[in-house]
């Protein structure tokens, strides 16, 4: 039973953190940033070179910025942890006294979704590792913040608290009066630019309720070759499978069904990572558990072959009355199951309280138990001993009485 205890106590804690793992590690990755980006499908391809974008940014088709809504609408819609749109505008600024792109974007936005329920998201979600010096804008407000290398270059006109003053073109009747609120710095083409609301950059554009690109984070799981079939090509059963799976290419299909028109492309960079590190780290706790589990079988496997020889007497004893093979097998085998439910019992409520510990120390917050894991766990516990007392037992039932009792 200590054996059992031992090896229970931790198949439990692994059993229990690889099941929180993938959902823990998942909502970690997500500080990475959005793992897929949405354009117009009819939009053309960017020019790159050098990993620079060539192409102007006032290129190409436009999505509506009221079909949002309906992606808290998808099967998966409680695994799209946020989104947000942008809108590249060139425009004239007169702290720089000529063009700089303005960026429209949410910061922390309600979105009116189908069922009545409104959902919070912006930046703060998807980009939460851009360092903010001041505060960001607000989304209803005339202000902006401006990337950390663009206020460098302009000192003494750009600077927290400062009016800058915004147009289409620098001949342009319509001027706005812009507050910066903060300085941004993203490591990217963000800190050249200056970042509005939203709505400011549509107004200027002249695209009121329209965005270009669309950044969304997801929860998934690590992609296999099922993830990547065409859905074309599934049966109808293995369709309802990978679209029930939450992969990134199933999520990415079912945001191309309620917003049509528009490419959904996994941000590779972000999702392969995350796809290797919960596969790699779900594997290794995956051998750990096979190893305790194999660990306590040869422990149990020992012991058991221990008592069999300990108590050979009985065994002739019983025998030599009338006993057959059967009922002493059964003797024996009530017994590692009583000891096996025992053991099991005990090792879950142990391996529990150590995935709890395990939790705190790798993720900052407990384990929860799992006691969907109890019936799992008493039938691996079940299974172990079995499988440890095979060999033992069919030993004993094989003893001939007679040697025995003459003490040989």
């Amino acid at each position: 039973m200590a054996a059992l205890v031992l090896g229970i106590t931790v198949a439990t804690a692994t059993l229990t953190v690889a099941l929180e793992v993938g959902d823990r590690m998942a909502r970690e990755f997500r500080s990475l940033g959005a793992n897929l980006l949405v354009t117009p499908e009819s939009d053309t391809l960017p020019l790159e070179i050098g990993g620079v974008d060539y192409r102007p940014v006032d290129e190409g088709a436009y999505l509506q910025e009221a079909d949002l809504g309906k992606l808290k609408t998808i099967f998966w819609r409680h695994n799209i942890l946020g989104f947000t749109p942008f809108l590249d505008v060139p425009a004239y600024v007169s702290a720089t006294g000529g063009a700089t792109t303005l960026i429209g974007t949410w910061y922390d936005h309600e979105v009116a979704v189908p069922d009545g329920t409104t959902f919070k998201t912006g930046v703060s979600v998807t980009h939460p590792w851009w360092k903010i010096q001041g505060r960001w804008f607000s989304d209803a407000a005339n202000e902006c913040v401006v990337g950390a290398s663009l206020a460098a270059k302009y000192p003494g006109a750009i600077a927290i608290g400062k009016t800058i003053y915004v147009a289409q073109t620098e001949k342009s009747s319509d001027i706005r009066p812009l507050v910066v609120t903060g300085i941004v710095s993203t490591g990217d083409a963000e800190d050249n630019a200056i970042l509005v609301p939203l709505s400011v950059a549509q107004g200027i554009s002249n695209h009121p309720g329209q965005f270009r690109q669309l950044f969304v984070s997801a929860l998934t799981k690590p992609a296999d070759a099922f993830a990547e079939r065409d859905p074309k090509s599934l049966t109808p059963t293995e369709y309802d499978r990978w679209f029930c799976s939450p992969y990134i290419s199933s999520i990415s299909y079912q945001i191309k069904q309620v917003i049509p028109g528009v490419d959904v492309r996994a941000i590779r960079r972000v999702a392969e990572t995350e796809g290797r590190i919960l596969s790699r780290v779900s594997t290794l706790l995956w051998i750990v558990t096979l190893a305790a589990l194999i660990a306590a079988g040869l422990a149990v496997a020992a012991t058991s072959a221990a008592a069999v020889l300990e108590r050979r007497v009985e065994i002739g004893v019983m025998k030599a009355i009338g006993a057959t093979n059967t009922s002493v097998t059964a003797l024996f085998l009530t017994e590692h199951l009583t000891l096996a439910l025992i053991g099991g019992a005990i090792g879950f409520f142990l391996g529990a309280g150590l995935a709890r510990f395990l939790g705190a120390s790798v993720f900052g917050t407990p384990a929860s138990p799992r006691f969907i894991l109890l019936p799992v766990v008493l039938g691996l516990a079940i299974l172990v001993a079995l499988i440890g007392g095979l060999i033992p037992l069919r030993r004993a039932a094989r003893f001939d009485p007679a040697p025995i009792l003459r003490g040989e």
